[in-house]
Order: C-alpha cells, then structure tokens, then sequence
C-alpha cells in the first residue's frame, strides 16, 4: 500500500503543477491586455494519513492540494492616448459598467471606453459606464467675455444612472452682471458742460433721435461690451465717462465724474418708451457720478435708474429718475428689456431681467445714505447739491477698483456673464471623475460624475471574462463612490491602465513550476522501478 501512495502522492503533484503552469500561462498570455489583473496559485498540503509507530502514531503527507487562486490587484502601468475617453484609476477602485436595458452591472478596471451612436459611454462589449448625473444649478461657467472662470462644488443628483449626452446644445444666459474698472485720466478736459445740472450734462446731451445720440466731443471716455438677452442675441452696452470740473467750485481735493449707462435706442424695448410725449433719453439705463480722493481713489458711487414711470410722465425728464435699487450682491441694477417682455420695465418687476454694474464697490446693505433731505435726481440739479450726497450704506472697496490717476484713461478689466446658445465642441474629464462639456460659447458645463466601486474583498470577485468583475456573496456588495474619496482611487483622462503582469516574475514562476513537475514526474517513475523490484521478488 505504500508504493502506490507514493504514486497517488506524485499524480497530486503533477495535476497541481499543470493547473498552476496554466495560471501561469494565462497571466503571460494577457500581457498585453488593457487593465487585466494576473492570479497567483497557491498550494496546500494533502490530508495526512496516520500510521503506527514505535512511539505511538506517526503522519505521512499524502501529496498536494491547491489552496487558493487569489488575484493580483496591484496597480498596472499607464500609457498615454489622445482619447479623452480612454480612462484609468489610480489606486483602488473599479469602473462600473451595465448592459443596457438590464439591472446588472459589472466591474472593470479597462478604461477605453467610447461614445456610441445613441450618445452613451460604453465599453468595447457596449456595456454603459455608470455615473450621477451633476445638478444644473451647481455648475461652472466661463463666460465668452471674461477671462475667468467661477468654480462651485459639484454635487449630483439621484442615484447611478447611465451616463449619456443627449442635449448637444448649451442654452442661452441673459446678462445679470457687468464688471467695468477703468481708469479715467485726472487731466481729461471737461467736454459735457451744464451749469444748472453739471452731474448730468452727458444725460441732457443724449439724442436718441440722431444716428450718433452722444457725440464724441461730448464725453472725456467710454468703454463697450457685449451683453445678452435670455434669448441669447448680444446687445451692445456702452458706459460713458466725462469728468465734472468747469461747472464746480472748491471740491475740496475731490475728483468727480459723471457716467451714463447706454445702449442702442433702438433696443431699448421698455414699453412706457411708447407714445411717451418725448423720447430723446431712450437706450439711457442708468446715470450718476463716481467720486474719487485727491489721491485718485474710488470713495463712492450714485446711481439713478427710471422706476414706476406713470401714464403721462415724461422718462426724458431727469425729475422722473431716482436713486437705483440693489441687487442682493450691493451693486446697483438697471433693467434694458431687449426683448419687450410685458411687466419687465422695471427692476421691481417680476419678469425684469437686471442687470448690476460694478464699478470696483459694494454696499454691504441694500440702502442708500442720503444727505441734506435729498431723495431724487431732480434734487441733485445744482452745484449745491451734489450726487456725492448719495452714497452706499455700507461700502466694500475691491482691490481692482475704478480710479481716477493721471494717466492715459483705460479698461483696466471688463467682463459679463452672459453668452449665447452654444453647441457641444469636446468633453473632458478631469482626476475626481467629473465629465464636463465645452461649448462654442464658451460655457463650461459638468454633466456627469463617474462612479467608482470598491469591495470589502476584492479578491473574491468573480472573473467574467472580457475584462469583466462579478461580485459574489464572498466579495460583499460593491461600495461605490466619486473618484478620490473614501479611499478610491482618481482618474487619469487620455490614460489607460496596461496588464500588472510582470513577466520577469512569471518566467521564474514558470521555471519552479517546470522543476517541480519535473520532480514529481521523477517521484513516479522510481516508484515504478520499486514496484518492478517486488514484481520480480517472485521468480
């Protein structure tokens, strides 16, 4: 009985090492395959057969068993590609993919995935890569007309849902706000005069009635920039600037200046324009002063816009324009009405679209300071009333300011944040798995955050062929998440993960499985010439 253990001891070794040269064989044949995890076999001794001896009882091995197939989940190599789409994780985590149509999901760790026809991001089997689709109002914008972008926290909506681009097309923003720093050379002459309303010379000049309503020999600057209506129609909106000096007296060091807030009378829609008796001032949106230290520093702003103009008032009047409200923000708002959208004339208006004009101040509240009784333009017609009695509450100063320096008059910065209707040019995705599209209006829109599964024990996952991960009850269930939190790992645009196959390893691998089965084989053959032996004790 001995002998033919020692052969059943030999067999377990062979079978033993012929499964495990086929893991072997199988991690180098996916040497080259795209997020492929190699598997290492692991052996086990045999159960022990108890026999007797002089001591008592002895134990004798009764060959070999495999113990275990665990994976190799370390991380892979990276290679660069010029597909956006082509994705790989750095650290721990998997991509989740479903058929569509079925409540089944996969996981993987191949990241080349592409858009399909129908606009969804799927994998080469056509499964879809899973995500949460980002909240609208959370997202980031650049406008077409500014240098900078503002950037919020993404936060998603509803549970893990396909990710699929099916609105190709950014809607139109109307403008809410205008950014205009400037500076104002202290040595511009005073071009707009008016002794009984030097604040608003400029004002009393306009002419909607004439190709040109402002000449140029009536204003010291101006600045221009392109805002939009909720349609997405861009207007033209021009700040005019001209200093107030010819028709003062000691302002004590003080600087002032007067600027109007234009655009163009014919887009100016507001409905009490209409048979108004007089119509010179249509396309002014807002008038006032800023006043400057002697050192050429912004202190304070008024600002007068037409509010609640009633049947047989006349808007050209200045008597009919008073102190402009505020936006929550503290800046003051003026409201075009481009498209002559009924109860929008006004900034109190529920359907007003307004905009707020920043100048490089504040005001930390939503009242005016208001001197000497003064409560409309109509007071502020004389050099003994100045608009520098109207100031802001509360005033917070931006270290980019308007100013008034002796020096060339300049936009120093301007900027809005409107755009028109813009159609989806290219995505991108960036390390915390945010999908985001950009448009030809130069939006920046994220869609979708991608979804990355981690498991208590990733080693029991299931193998499902195609690059393909299953779990299973010993697995636990998948615990997802946004890329680079709770321990997942990030993502890695225009990148994928290659096989972590080391073949330097698997050769020497191979080379012990090899002289182990060599050995093994050896265990039998001599068993067999001991049994010949006992064969030939008979002759």
């Amino acid at each position: 009985m001995g002998l033919a253990a020692s052969l059943y001891s030999g067999t377990s070794g062979l079978l033993g090492h012929g499964e495990a040269m086929s893991v072997i064989g199988n991690n180098i044949a996916n040497v080259s395959t795209v997020g492929f995890k190699g598997s290492r076999m692991f052996f086990e001794d045999a159960l022990s057969q108890e026999i007797t001896v002089a001591n008592g009882v002895g134990q004798v091995g009764r060959g070999v068993a495999i113990g275990a197939v665990y994976g190799d989940f370390s991380q892979g190599s990276l290679e660069t590609t010029n597909e956006s789409t082509d994705l790989a994780i750095g650290g721990n985590g998997f991509f989740v993919v479903s058929p569509k149509g079925e409540d089944i999901q996969y996981y993987t760790r191949a990241g080349n995935f592409r858009f399909d026809k129908d606009g969804y991001l799927v994998d080469p089997h056509g499964y879809v890569v899973q995500g949460w689709e980002v909240l609208n109002e959370n997202t980031s914008y650049v406008s077409s007309s500014s240098t900078s972008a503002s950037s919020n926290e993404i936060k998603t909506t509803g549970a893990i849902t396909d990710i699929r681009l099916e609105d190709f097309q950014s809607p139109p923003q109307e403008t809410s706000h205008v950014d205009m720093i400037v500076n104002l050379d202290s040595q511009s002459e005073d071009t707009a005069t008016n002794a009984a309303d030097p604040y608003f010379a400029m004002f009393n000049n306009w002419d909607a009635s004439k190709d040109t309503p402002l000449a140029d020999t009536k204003y010291a600057y101006q600045s221009t920039i392109k805002v939009y209506d909720e349609n997405g129609t861009s207007h033209n909106l021009t700040v005019y600037f001209d200093p107030v000096k010819d028709d003062l007296g000691d302002t004590g060091g003080k600087q002032m200046w007067e600027y109007m807030v234009t655009v163009s009378p014919d887009e100016d829609n507001r409905s009490f324009w209409t048979g108004a008796a007089n119509s010179t001032k249509k396309g002014v949106l807002m008038i006032g002063s800023l006043t400057f230290n002697s050192a050429g520093q912004l202190q304070s702003v008024s600002a007068f816009t037409l509010q609640n103009v009633a049947n047989g008032d006349n808007p050209s009047n200045l008597s009919e324009w008073a102190p402009a409200d505020f936006s929550q923000s503290g800046y003051p708002v003026c409201t075009p009405n481009f498209l002559g959208t009924t109860d929008a004339d006004y900034t109190s208006q529920d359907a007003a679209k307004n905009i707020e004009i920043n100048f490089g101040v504040r005001n930390k509240t939503t009242t005016w300071t208001l001197g000497g009784g003064l409560n409309t333009a109509d007071d502020l017609n004389t050099t003994t009333n100045p608009p520098s009695l109207i100031t802001f509450g509360d005033p917070e100063y931006s270290a980019n300011a308007t100013t008034t320096y002796s020096s060339g008059s300049t936009t120093i910065y301007q900027s809005q944040d409107g755009y028109t209707a813009g159609f989806l040019e290219n995505i991108t995705i960036d390390r915390d798995g945010v999908l985001t599209g950009h448009y030809s209006n130069g939006q920046i829109l994220p869609l979708y955050v991608i979804t990355l599964a981690d498991f208590n024990n990733k080693y029991a996952l299931y193998r499902e062929g195609g690059n393909l991960f299953s779990e299973t009850r010993e697995s636990g269930p998948a615990l997802t998440g946004q890329p680079g939190t709770g321990g997942k790992g990030t993502i890695a645009s225009n990148s994928l993960e290659q096989s972590n196959v080391d073949l330097s390893k698997e050769f020497v691998h191979m080379i012990l499985i090899e002289k182990g089965f060599q050995a093994n084989s050896k265990t039998i053959t001599t068993t067999d010439n001991l049994l010949s032996t006992v064969i030939q004790m008979k002759r």
